[in-house]
């Protein structure tokens, strides 16, 4: 890691990015990854702006110029964990100052800033085909974590075979599906509740509000049998998050109220998520699952999905 010294004797300084940098991190970003992703950054900047304590981002400026920035972001329960932790989404080091441990400062920064607000750790997804990413990870303390990453493409011809083997299913159960609503959180807290054993309210309402407030990011449904909530599915749509230019759309989290198991609701979400992403022309869904549970694995591969080319990257935080 850089020292005080060393950074002063560089001319470097780390700090929080504001909105006036949004043009010099467009032009970084561009510079590494080929093209420009504006409207990935525009997105973040509006919703790192209406929910400012979520979202950690630093800056490296150098003599005057920022050279490097790092953006990350407070989340509470995806994929099934309990304990909050920082995930890092997006970074970048100028060229020209490549080899100067701009990205080590960067790093200890954050790290600072998630010992002061009690987190435990750092995580993220690199693809291990993206040699200088995993390097720096390597180096700088990440190890892999012990979830596996799945994806599936959305015109996946498996999922529509799914789709029309529990058709004559979802029609004697007179399944309606729709569009998450605020009102649902109870519910969606109840039947998480019933797979997981406990309530995370905090987590939901996160998510719930993101997506009554962003609602281009969020595609979030709940299944109704006979007028009661018997399970749910939220995604987000992902436009850059750890170097991604394509566009992704990533699962948090899908439950089924154990009582209406086996009534082909898990899939029937899946087939209606996958036709919403359609028409936001997304190609592909990923999700992150623990490597022993069995179950849930065993779901999403039966739906379609398959082991993915991103690893999961954990730093704790002391």
């Amino acid at each position: 890691m850089d020292t005080i010294d060393q950074q002063q004797m560089n001319g470097l300084t780390i700090r929080r990015l504001t909105a006036e940098d949004f043009e010099a991190v467009v032009d970084m970003d561009a510079a590494a990854v080929g093209h420009p992703r504006t409207s990935y950054f525009e997105r973040r900047l509006k919703t790192a702006k209406s929910r400012p304590a979520l979202y950690v981002q630093f800056g490296a400026e150098q003599n005057g110029k920022l050279v490097g920035f790092m953006m990350a972001r407070q989340t509470q329960g995806q994929f099934g964990r309990t304990e909050p932790v920082l995930r890092l989404e997006a970074f970048t080091v100028a060229a020209e100052v490549r080899g100067q441990n701009i990205g080590s400062a960067l790093l200890s920064k954050l790290e600072d800033e998630a010992r002061r607000l009690k987190l435990v750790q750092i995580r993220t997804t690199a693809s291990w085909r993206d040699h200088a990413i995993t390097q720096f990870l390597d180096h700088a303390g990440f190890e892999l974590g012990s979830e596996l990453v799945a994806d599936c493409q959305v015109t996946d011809r498996k999922l529509a075979l799914h789709e029309g083997k529990n058709s004559a299913a979802l029609a004697r159960n007179r399944m309606d599906l729709s569009t998450l609503r605020p009102d649902d959180l109870y519910d969606v807290v109840r039947i998480d509740k019933g797979v997981g054993g406990q309530r995370r309210e905090a987590f939901f309402y996160e998510l719930v509000d993101e997506a009554m407030k962003d609602s281009a990011a969020r595609v979030s449904l709940v299944a109704r049998v006979d007028g009661v909530a018997a399970g749910f599915v939220m995604a987000r749509t992902n436009f850059g998050d750890y170097g991604r230019t394509e566009p992704v759309a990533v699962l948090d989290t899908i439950g089924v109220d154990p009582d209406y198991s086996r009534r082909g609701i898990g899939h029937a979400l899946l087939s209606q998520l996958f036709a919403d992403l359609a028409e936001l022309r997304v190609e592909r869904v990923e999700t992150v699952v623990a490597s022993k549970d069995f179950r849930l694995l065993g779901f999403f591969y039966d739906a379609g999905f398959k082991p993915s080319q991103r690893l999961v990257f954990v730093k704790p935080v002391g």
